[in-house]
């Protein structure tokens, strides 16, 4: 069933990217889980299509696509492999940083080797005394001359060792500043003074996570990304396009799994017929069916308005705690209904690995609830 915002080109979209991502990322879904190996020649096989970040203008080396397009071919590659689609949501985040943000002589190249799959970007933010505080940084990054220093250290970052460049939030101000003193900046990977590491995570292992460590990085000044002290509160608007993807990146991984249940629950016989003759399966299915369409809806939603530049802050927090516990119990419940054949080493378990991550980065439930709250209630009325 498709929204009410889906439209004959969007419908050829999704079956277009769908049929490249079936005959091209499902089939490595589990080796590259294995291996912890994203395939980087899938990945320009991805942006030869024009598949990476297409809502960016062609002058940054997009399609001028919508966001909801976007959000479409996000939903498909993941339905695939939620790990490899994490390049595009890393692309969509950080490629709408670059363009909005960045110097355009900066910004251009950067981006054209992003969308054609030539290069990939992470986002550094979180840190090791940090995390949901993301205001209160500790990295330092200090002007001197026609350069800025960074030192410090990030954490929890989605591929650490593997992006090319790295959008960092660093301390300029004072400590204890808050927002007000945090600045972002464009940091190539090769630069003297960085080192990295790799997590072993429990799930999403193709794309991995690992920490970053600067000591006394410099950084051409013309890397800055916004203005100086404010880069958090302009970057962060951001991650209202991000949070939606996420929740559509989720959405696509329970679809996919429930679709394949309700084939297993039909073909399965116990006690003389199949197990979806039990209401205690069928109603359960039918229940989670009910709850992904809604949540799904609420995604594309949210996309819609920012195409249409209405405030969504709100609605992609709702989709950013909810999606991905909705996925994780949709995925779970379709393992235990598959059995102990659902509980080997497989694609039901991987999803379940892969979705649980969602919970915990890219800002947790409890913050987004208090993202929905200020924006019903007010900032003064839901203090932090």
């Amino acid at each position: 069933m498709h929204a009410p915002y889906f439209d004959a080109s969007l419908e050829a979209l999704q079956a277009q990217v769908r049929r490249f991502a079936t005959e091209r990322v499902a089939p490595g879904f589990l080796e590259r889980d294995r291996t912890r190996t994203l395939d980087k020649a899938l990945v320009r096989e991805l942006g030869a299509l024009g598949l990476i970040a297409p809502e960016l203008p062609a002058a940054f080396g997009g399609q001028g696509l919508s966001s909801l397009a976007s959000g479409v071919i996000h939903e498909e590659i993941a339905r695939a492999d939620l790990s490899f689609s994490y390049v595009n949501l890393l692309a969509s985040l950080t490629g709408h940083i670059l363009a909005r943000y960045g110097r355009p002589d900066v910004a251009r190249p950067w981006l054209e080797r992003l969308t054609t799959g030539q290069a990939m970007l992470s986002i550094a933010l979180t840190e090791p005394r940090g995390g949901s505080d993301a205001a209160s940084l500790e990295l330092k990054m200090e002007r001197d001359g026609s350069s800025y220093v960074l030192t410090g250290e990030k954490t929890s970052i989605s591929a650490a060792d593997q992006a090319d460049a790295s959008v960092v939030f660093a301390r300029t101000g004072a400590k204890g500043s808050g927002a007000k003193g945090v600045s972002a900046i464009l940091v190539p990977m090769d630069l003297p003074g960085i080192t990295r590491t790799r997590f072993d995570c429990h799930g999403q292992r193709a794309i991995g996570r690992g920490s970053l460590f600067f000591e006394g990085v410099r950084v051409p000044a013309s890397h800055l990304l916004g203005d100086e002290g404010k880069g958090f509160v302009q970057v962060m608007q951001g991650f209202d396009f991000s949070r939606a993807l996420i929740g559509l990146q989720v959405l696509a991984v329970a679809k996919v799994t429930l679709e394949e249940t309700w084939a297993h629950v039909t073909e399965r016989k116990a006690f003389g017929k199949p197990l979806s003759a039990f209401q205690a399966v069928s109603h359960q299915l039918a229940e989670l069916e009910t709850q992904v369409t809604a949540a799904r809806l609420l995604c594309l939603q949210t996309l819609w308005l920012k195409d249409h530049e209405l405030p969504h802050t709100a609605e992609a927090a709702m989709c950013k705690w909810w999606a991905p516990k909705l996925a994780y119990e949709v995925v779970h419940a379709c393992l235990l209904l598959h059995g102990h054949g659902g509980y080997d080493r497989g694609p039901l378990e991987q999803r379940l690995r892969d979705v649980l991550g969602f919970q915990l980065g890219d800002g947790t439930a409890n913050v987004m609830k208090t993202v929905i709250a200020r924006a019903k209630a007010g900032r003064d009325a839901v203090p932090a």
